[in-house]
């Protein structure tokens, strides 16, 4: 990637079944970000070094693989606290930033609503007013004077937290508008009594391109993290008995997504929590869908969306090698102990498609939810005011 600063990727295993030993998916957030990851480098620890994350002899090893390949940045793939983070920055002279930073630069880059925008905008304010003490560290040779017990930098740090909790104050007063909105438009469209599906899966799953499939909207999709940000609702008809459907591409979820985002993005997620079905996308060619599946109901759960009916959708089913299942092929997933249907296809070749369709109007029909001709309901975005 021309341009782009060249990183050094970081992970320490502390014994969690999903760690990730090659840093494939910081990797991906790095590039998704438009970093360039030049080196990577894991280690075992039974508990994080409260003072370095990773212990001194490694902090030594990481600044010297650094000078060896130019890095500029230094990413962890674990969450660091204020003091970890400004330790290591002091030990290795280089920026040192986590995954959760990443994830919010990411989110800040492609948000395009307003309402995402502004959840963005609180969950890195709410990140950032932990780390006053550090963006300000410049200001503790200025601390002192006779009789006195702090100084500017004390003063400095206080005025910029009061800021900073002012902007979170007007940020969640403005976002609280934006919710009474768009439950607005919910409210309409419950009162049509249109049935309503979500999209849900890991990032990258294809949700993207199955929602443009499904109903021929232009919606972005990319192969990379975090391509959609913003709900986008449209109109799905399914024939003369099911009529049309409500349905809604929602925001992509991973492993460890940071809990000031799960708590941003809750006006967003709440399609989902308010949605009869779930279509849980999941990428069938990835060979840790079900770590993806679980981290998936892990958020559905924290959303209290994990009881709403579910459809298992193994999406990418054109870039599986050795294909053995048909396109279209249905049978059922056991998930949570409640056993659920799944339906094989490609959302970038359309086949399956069809069976996707019938399984949506078999349970429409079955719900007693169906009518005989298509319901005009109005298309959503998130940016709508």
């Amino acid at each position: 990637m021309p341009g782009s600063a060249p990183v050094i990727l970081v992970g320490v295993d502390l014994g969690a079944p999903h760690f990730d030993g090659e840093l494939e998916e910081l990797g991906l957030l790095a590039e998704t970000a438009g970093l360039r990851p030049v080196a990577r480098l894991t280690c075992k620890r039974k508990a994080p070094d409260a003072a370095l994350f990773v212990g001194s002899g490694k902090a030594e090893e990481i600044r010297l693989l650094a000078q060896t390949y130019g890095a500029k940045e230094i990413l962890f793939d674990q969450a660091l606290s204020p003091a970890q983070q400004r330790n290591l920055e002091r030990a290795l002279e280089l920026p040192v930033n986590d995954r959760t930073l990443l994830i919010l630069e990411i989110f800040a880059q492609r948000a395009r609503s307003h309402e995402g925008k502004l959840q963005i905008e609180l969950a890195r304010l709410q990140y950032l007013s932990t780390r006053l003490v550090r963006r300000w560290s410049h200001l503790e040779r200025q601390r002192g004077g006779i009789g006195a017990r702090g100084g500017p930098g004390e003063t400095q740090i206080e005025l910029d937290r009061r800021m900073i909790n002012d902007a979170i104050k007007r940020t969640k007063e403005r976002l609280t508008k934006v919710k009474k909105q768009r439950s607005t438009q919910r409210r309409q469209r419950m009162r049509r009594d249109v049935f309503s599906v979500s999209l849900v899966g890991y990032t990258n799953a294809g949700k993207s391109t199955l929602f443009n499939a499904l109903v021929k909207a232009r919606a972005y999709a990319a192969d990379q993290l975090f391509a959609t940000l913003d709900t986008t609702t449209r109109q799905l008809y399914l024939g003369a008995e099911a009529g049309s459907i409500s349905i809604s591409d929602t925001v992509g979820f991973i492993r460890d997504l940071p809990h000031g985002l799960v708590d941003a993005f809750q006006a967003t997620l709440q399609e989902a929590v308010e949605a009869d079905l779930l279509l849980h996308v999941v990428d069938g060619s990835n060979p840790h869908f079900p770590e993806q599946i679980e981290q998936v109901q892990r958020v559905l759960a924290e959303i209290g969306a994990e009881d709403i009916p579910q459809i298992l959708v193994f999406n990418k089913l054109d870039m599986v090698p050795e294909q053995r299942i048909a396109p279209g092929t249905r049978d059922e997933y056991e998930l949570d102990g409640r056993r659920m249907p799944r339906i094989f296809l490609s959302a970038q070749t359309g086949a399956g498609l069809d069976a996707l369709r019938a399984e949506l109007t078999g349970m429409i029909l079955e719900q007693g939810r169906g009518v005989m001709s298509p319901v005009a309901a109005p298309e959503f975005e998130s940016g709508d005011h």
